[in-house]
């Protein structure tokens, strides 16, 4: 019997795990199926612990991306509403690679001042 559930979890599988999920609210166009799919599964990575489940909660976890795909999708597409005008993905993109670039800054400074003072030590 070919399990749809499983051939779907089975087509948005990453092999990376996401340190966040995206948002999808507000944008013109909306959000894809893709994307709310590929944002469920992060959701379900993160609260389970687990990239890859395992043959015994395969079938549970395809089943939590599933629900929880169907729930954002009725939330994102159906249920929210706004009078702000619609994001702009380009911008927004823009904005995401400037805190990326800003917080490895901080990282940068902050190694650089404890690898400073540890010198200093000796």
């Amino acid at each position: 019997m070919f399990d749809i559930a499983a051939s779907a979890y089975h087509a948005v599988e990453d092999t990376r795990m996401c340190r966040n999920i995206k948002l999808l609210y507000n944008f013109q166009p909306p959000a894809t199926d893709g994307e709310i799919r590929a944002s469920a599964l992060q959701y379900v990575r993160k609260v389970s612990g687990m990239r890859t489940p395992s043959k015994a909660n395969e079938a549970a976890f395809t089943r939590a991306v599933e629900a929880i795909t169907e729930i954002t999708r009725g939330l994102l597409l159906r249920e929210l509403e706004t009078g702000a005008a619609p994001r702009d993905r380009a911008v927004e993109q823009q904005r995401a690679r400037e805190r990326g670039r800003k917080r490895a800054a901080r990282i940068r400074a902050t190694l650089a001042a404890e690898a400073s003072g540890e010198a200093n030590a000796d």
